[in-house]
């Protein structure tokens, strides 16, 4: 049976990852997560002196662009894949507030797009993906066999991002987690470099009032759905 990609797109803190992480290891697929990788980016620069004043030195980091590598390892202990920068584990620092506040603005960076895109489509040669992000069904994988766009509103996504952060240990104030998603709700879909917006042949989800279990049963049956289809 010929495997298809998934594609799962929306808004910050929709569970994009945890659908698209539930649907994968239940169906075998390898699971991308492309978020973490502009994350992964994004701490890159702040490690290096790379941003002033929410300004990206953009001619430095155009420099070394080429040198960050970003991987996924599967953590033996917990059976999740994990965040690797070159090489180093940074799975728990880049989900981070601070990282959060500034990764939009080096997202939206083209030249980080590109170099990001590079690497997402080369995961893709054998199929048998699930990826998640912002741009995976208009850019990444425009012929994607199955595309989701993910939508809640900002306020249930501040509260599912301050529950997550609060389990972590990361003390941070509701209304601040909730400006960063207003503010990167505008940033995504007002950059130059494949702004978020929903793909024409993607379905919409609006997953305010589901709950995971209701999500993962609903992807599973779309899933279905679209590899019948691609196997016809």
């Amino acid at each position: 049976m010929n495997k298809i990609i998934v594609a799962i797109d929306g808004f910050s803190s929709c569970g994009k990852s945890t659908m698209a992480k539930d649907l994968a290891k239940e169906v075998g697929y390898a699971y991308v997560d492309s978020g973490a990788m502009y994350r992964s980016v994004t701490l890159f620069c702040q490690r290096n002196g790379l941003i002033k004043n929410d300004v990206v030195d953009e001619e430095a980091l155009q420099r070394v662009i080429d040198t960050i590598k970003i991987e996924f390892r599967l953590n033996e202990e917990t059976k999740k894949n994990e965040t690797y920068l070159n090489g180093e584990n940074v799975e728990s620092e880049i989900r981070s507030l601070a990282v959060s506040n500034q990764v939009s603005i080096v997202s939206a960076i083209p030249f980080v797009r590109k170099a990001m895109v590079l690497q997402q489509q080369a995961y893709s040669k054998d199929k048998g993906i699930v990826m998640d992000g912002r741009d995976i069904g208009t850019t990444v994988f425009p012929n994607a066999e199955l595309k989701i766009f993910l939508t809640a509103s900002p306020e249930i996504r501040a509260q599912r991002r301050y529950e997550e952060l609060k389990a972590k240990g990361q003390e941070e104030k509701f209304e601040d987690i909730l400006e960063n998603v207003k503010k990167r709700d505008y940033i995504d879909q007002n950059r130059a470099e494949s702004p978020l917006r929903r793909a024409d042949d993607a379905i919409l989800l609006d997953n305010g009032n589901m709950t995971i279990e209701g999500q993962k049963q609903w992807l599973i049956e779309r899933f279905n759905e679209a590899l019948k289809k691609a196997n016809a």
